[in-house]
């Protein structure tokens, strides 16, 4: 008996060998000589799509890098690119000459100490011997903030590839792994990754104008479409808790005419982690919140509080302030016409410092509300907007206009850096961090809340005015998010 498991694991290992050993073979060939035929629109395609994903500047490893096309496109600060084909790492250096490219097997990676922004795999995983060891080896690279995106073929793809392969319009290919998407999603979540989203991307992978434009960056996103694309993109972070296990704490409460809710905001909201900070935004009211929030801060000297007058308008730019005089490590909003609890803030706390949320939205729809806290027209416009919100950003929303939203002060910054990208049109804040966080694939959770009727003064948000520019941005984030 041990005498077979000898030789079944040798054998096992002269398996993987071969298999390493032709690949090998197979790809400096192609990489010595690489025709330029149709498959180069597809190329395109996919960096583009890669494009949108990865920032400008950031620190980039790629595995499987070829001869560094896709790595130079990103335009990172530093780019890593890795590759076993001594013929592709030869063309890379000299084609990519301001990249770091290195000759090495992709399962056994041997980088220092180094941490990377993002790590891409383009389809890679279609090609290697085991895919758990090639996931297993790059988590030694990544932070908890690390992203890692995968492109891999469809297995619907199968014939199509290998017909174009034989009448000469594509390269010709050796045997694949054809894995469907809950398969990847499976692998990474045995090798310690957080499958975030997945999406299919190119229906037509050779150009045809204006019909392969159309359907791809429309037709290849919608049912039934989508199931015929050719290549499936996920995103993945690894599952590490944070550095800071204790963070500190800044609340930021945007007050306009809420006189009558501070005294009972200074009593309610909880101490949390290393240190909890009270900023308010006093929005230009016509009654005394200003002076009630003065008089308050006097009678409470232990607390960590602060006062500022809003410089703009809109609950966004109230919250903006906030975030940039805050010092804690972590941000949260809080609405001061305490709808949401502010004893429910701790929930939200414990899921970031815990390292299984990196963007805490509130939701108010799972739990029944009091009488008058919300009109009907209201929680329909909710739930229509949540089911718009949850296709458009990959990652389920029940409820898009919950005030309570928390992040970390790092990530804020980084949504921040990115807002040219979709512009300053939000009066209230809360899709500004929605979009910036699922444009960063941020791993976004909900915390249900039981949401109370207003006591006192009335609302700032006018259903039907702001119902319409609610849609327009549904249509913006759709061409900004979903059809790029």
């Amino acid at each position: 008996m041990f005498r077979r498991a000898l030789f079944t694991m040798s054998t096992f290992k002269t398996e993987a060998t071969e298999y390493t050993s032709n690949r090998l073979g197979y790809w400096d060939k192609i990489n010595s000589n690489r025709p330029r035929k149709w498959p180069d629109y597809y190329r395109d395609k996919i960096a583009s799509t890669y494009s949108q994903l990865v920032p400008t500047g950031s620190v980039v490893l790629e595995l499987g890098c070829g001869q560094g096309g896709l790595l130079a496109a990103l335009k990172p600060s530093v780019g890593v690119g890795v590759d076993f084909s001594k013929a592709a790492i030869d063309r890379a250096k000299v084609l990519q000459p301001h990249l770091n490219f290195i000759l090495a097997d992709v399962q056994n990676l041997e980088l220092g100490n180094r941490i990377f922004d993002y790590i891409i795999v383009s389809e890679l995983v279609n090609d290697v011997w085991d895919v758990q060891s090639l996931l297993e080896s790059i988590k030694k690279y990544c932070s908890p903030s690390t992203r890692i995106i995968f492109n891999f073929y469809s297995h619907l793809w199968n014939i199509p590839l290998s017909v174009a392969s034989k009448i000469g319009m594509a390269s010709p290919r050796l045997p694949q792994n054809w894995l469907a998407p809950q398969d990847m999603k499976n692998l990474l979540e045995i090798s310690g990754f957080q499958p975030l989203r997945h999406w299919a991307e190119v229906l037509i992978p050779i150009h045809i104008p204006f019909i392969s434009d159309f359907s791809n960056r429309y037709l290849a996103k919608l049912f039934p479409f989508r199931l015929m694309a050719m290549a499936n993109f996920m995103v993945a972070r690894p599952f590490m808790a944070p550095a800071k296990i204790t963070p500190s704490v800044s609340v930021i409460v945007a007050a306009r005419n809420e006189s009558g809710h501070i005294n009972e905001l200074f009593s309610r909201i909880p101490d949390m982690g290393a240190g909890t900070e009270i900023i308010f935004v006093e929005g230009n009211s016509p009654d005394d919140t200003y002076e009630a929030i003065e008089h308050e801060i006097a009678k409470h000297p232990g607390k960590q509080c602060k006062l500022i007058k809003q410089p703009g308008k809109g609950k966004g730019d109230a919250v903006r302030a906030g975030f940039e005089l805050a010092t804690g490590d972590v941000l949260m909003i809080l609405d001061a016409d305490i709808t949401v609890p502010p004893e429910d803030l701790p929930r939200f706390y414990d899921l970031m410092a815990s390292g299984d949320a990196e963007f805490v939205n509130g939701v108010r729809l799972v739990y029944p509300m009091e009488g008058d806290a919300m009109r009907f027209a209201n929680l329909i416009g909710n739930k229509f907007f949540s089911w718009a919100f949850s296709w458009l950003l990959g990652q389920p929303i029940r409820d898009t206009l919950c005030g309570t939203k928390v992040l970390w002060k790092e990530d804020y910054r980084r949504i921040a850096q990115n807002r040219a990208y979709f512009g300053d049109f939000d009066p209230f804040g809360d899709f500004d961090l929605l979009f910036g966080a699922a444009r960063l694939n941020m791993k976004i959770l909900e915390v249900p809340i039981r949401y109370r009727a207003r006591r006192y003064g009335e609302t700032n948000i006018s259903r039907w005015k702001h119902g319409l520019l609610l849609l327009r941005m549904v249509v913006f984030a759709a061409r900004r998010i979903k059809f790029i």
